[in-house]
């Protein structure tokens, strides 16, 4: 049994830590969850998430909730592959930035747009509107490689996760940028592990 399992169902947005997983290269279990069979809201794993969501992650006695902490957890708990930026570097601000951008402001943007909801103002929304939204994370992938310049860290699998999904959904334009980035991610052995992995479990 490895040390680290995680509570997975798929599709759904477990798949971003299955991917960070895969990027940290350590042993790990699934736990494969069925939202249809109603798995997710059963006492069992409510004991395990009280949300009834996933993923989680448990790491010995400790569990893990949410897309950004797993990510940012994992980065930091197995540092070898640099996939964060250490406490006590300046740069780690921006990086913790855009881990939680993806949670906190790219997903509501597409989730709004989605759902075409119209009547709020801009001051309401924690994210603002969808179209600074976009601005801002083009911006900062034309810089490129990567979010943190030539380094990949934890921060891409979470926005690099919300515009493939995005993309999926016609919820993300195919802006140059975007396209580009992607591009590059699914280059990654890791998504493209995580990928495979996740057709073999659907199937």
């Amino acid at each position: 049994m490895s040390r680290l399992t995680l509570f997975h169902a798929t599709p759904s947005r477990s798949s971003i830590a299955l991917w960070m997983l895969e990027e940290i290269g350590e042993p790990y279990d699934i736990k494969l969850l069925s939202f249809k069979n109603g798995d997710n809201r059963q006492p069992a794993y409510l004991a395990v998430n009280p949300m009834g969501k996933v993923p989680a992650l448990q790491d010995g006695d400790v569990v893990i909730t949410e897309n950004a902490a797993i990510c940012c957890y994992l980065a930091d708990a197995f540092p070898k592959n640099e996939l964060s930026v250490p406490i006590g570097d300046p740069r780690r601000g921006i990086y913790l930035k855009w881990l939680f951008f993806g949670p906190s402001c790219l997903e509501p943007a597409m989730i709004d747009r989605s759902l075409k909801r119209e009547g709020a103002s801009r001051a309401m929304l924690g994210w603002g509107d969808y179209d600074t939204v976009l601005d801002v994370v083009v911006k900062a992938i034309a810089k490129g490689p990567y979010l943190m310049g030539d380094q990949f860290t934890a921060a891409d699998v979470i926005i690099g996760s919300g515009l493939r999904w995005g993309m999926m959904f016609d919820l993300i334009p195919r802006r140059p940028e975007i396209t580009t980035y992607v591009s590059r991610l699914e280059l990654r052995p890791a998504l493209k592990r995580a990928t495979d992995k996740d057709a073999q479990l659907a199937a």
